[in-house]
């Protein structure tokens, strides 16, 4: 049955069906049919991830072949989220001995790339202009991103549009474990015939929009796990849910190298806390570059705390040099920059990690993998993370909570808040500025949270991507 027609057992209306036809058409006559086309699979290195040995996968002249102990992880830049927990996957790969292999099918001159492509651009836009027209956000975008992709009818134009990727995955042996990390790509791995395939899910909001059916889904809370078990609310009507052996619930989505120390991580931000030295606070600048002036509000009011030594800011602007430029056009402040030097930023990591961090650190690197794996780098010697409640919601750092982008990451700043290691999310600029004055001038809240975590650990609440790999390659 085909896959926009019938969603684990529910039948789509015709109207529905003829829709995502059409939806799969337009691109087809946009950007060309490539159905035919063979697209060998070559290797290429990726440097910043030489420490677990990641190879990105671009097409080739010749096919070369994968190792024999590979595993591939499907995913998508849409911000920085699903390629950062894509190295989460690749990370626990390597660290259970398996060579990762990383494939963007955003990434490629193929008509699904550029389908993916311009999608994610209409997204990135939409998402920036809801941080302007308040009446756009309140009447478009909330209601998308809470009501609108949760209807399993939504399903059905993705499930269409991903045959598009089918090409890309021509001559990749179809008995290779593979993650996914965004639906698009799992979708297009189930399409090509791939038989170890893995839907990881990021979001604590279930949505039709991460359905994929044929592989197996996997989900982070117990939260998700009932919502995709009993689909409720994914229609007006009740709905067969997925069944049990298409669904697990793993845990976090966490990089090996961030729990291998984790426990000593905790330590050293107590022992910080407890001497006097400045809290260190991470903040994060998202791919589309929504949120700015909330960042900008908490920027000032932490700049007092910052010349009394009482603070320590690091900003990690990713690939937005123009958020940086935009930031020290609207107030005045000395930073250390580290731009385009990812080794000089690790070099810093290894100095500050025993020893004192003082000022303003501004990150910039051109490098999509150097932009997000730089937070990555500060996380550990850093004591709290300013994010909004994406995918950094579920990371082991004790985090505050900007406002949500898109109604879907509400949901993550619930579940951070029910876990203890994080603020409940603040809305307005004026509210994270009340919660950082707490944390700073509180010095329990911020231990709390580190103790909390090492429980959390202890658990297995952030083995999610080490059971991801597992279940990819079948144990």
């Amino acid at each position: 049955m085909n896959k926009s027609e019938v969603i684990f057992g529910n039948k789509q209306p015709a109207k529905v069906v003829k829709g995502a036809k059409k939806s799969k058409a337009k691109y087809i006559k946009k950007y060309g049919d490539d159905s035919s086309k063979d697209y060998k699979i070559n290797f290429k290195e990726i440097p910043t991830l030489d420490f677990i040995d990641a190879s990105n996968i671009i097409f080739g002249e010749e096919n070369q072949k994968f190792d024999e102990k590979a595993l591939i992880v499907g995913n998508i830049r849409m911000g920085f989220g699903h390629y950062r927990i894509s190295i989460a996957m690749a990370s626990a790969a390597r660290a259970l001995g398996y060579k990762p292999y990383w494939l963007d099918l955003a990434s490629f001159d193929a008509t699904g790339s550029k389908m993916i492509r311009e999608q994610n651009d209409m997204y990135s836009l939409a998402s920036r202009i809801s941080q302007k027209s308040k009446l756009f956000n309140k009447l478009v975008w909330e209601p998308l991103n809470s009501e609108g992709f949760k209807k399993i009818s939504y399903n059905a134009k993705d499930q269409a549009n991903s045959e598009l990727l089918v090409p890309i995955f021509r001559n990749i042996p179809k008995d290779i474990p593979y993650i996914a990390t965004h639906v698009w790509p799992s979708q297009a791995a189930v399409h090509a015939g791939m038989t170890h395939v893995v839907n990881a899910i990021p979001d604590n909001w279930p949505m039709g929009l991460h359905l994929s059916e044929g592989a197996l889904h996997a989900v982070q809370t117990p939260f998700a796990y009932f919502g995709y078990k009993t689909l409720n609310g994914f229609d007006k009507k009740p709905l067969q849910g997925i069944p049990e052996e298409s669904l697990k619930m793993v845990g976090c989505f966490i990089d090996h190298e961030l729990l291998v120390d984790l426990e000593n991580d905790n330590k050293r931000r107590k022992e910080r806390i407890q001497n006097g030295k400045p809290m260190r606070i991470l903040m994060t600048v998202g791919g589309a570059g929504a949120g700015f002036d909330m960042f900008l509000s908490m920027v000032k009011h932490l700049l007092p705390y910052v010349k009394e030594k009482k603070a320590t800011l690091f900003i990690n602007f990713g690939d937005h040099l123009d958020v940086y430029n935009k930031l020290i056009s609207k107030v005045e402040i000395e930073t250390k920059n580290y731009f385009n030097e990812y080794s000089k930023l690790k070099e810093l990591v290894d100095e500050i990690k025993e020893g004192d961090a003082e000022g303003i650190y501004a990150i910039y690197n051109k490098d999509i993998f150097e932009a997000v794996y730089s937070t990555n780098l500060l996380m550990p010697v850093t004591d709290l993370l300013v994010t909004k409640p994406s995918e950094l919601a579920y990371y082991p750092i004790p985090k505050l909570f900007m406002r949500h982008i898109g109604g879907h990451e509400v949901y993550g700043a619930i579940n951070g808040r029910e876990n203890g290691d994080s603020t409940p999310e603040c809305p307005t600029a004026k509210e994270a500025n009340a919660m950082l004055d707490r944390l700073l001038t509180d010095k329990e809240i911020i231990p709390h949270m580190c103790d909390r975590i090492d429980e959390l650990k202890k658990e297995g609440h952030y083995n999610g991507a080490y059971e991801c790999v597992k279940l990819a390659v079948g144990k």
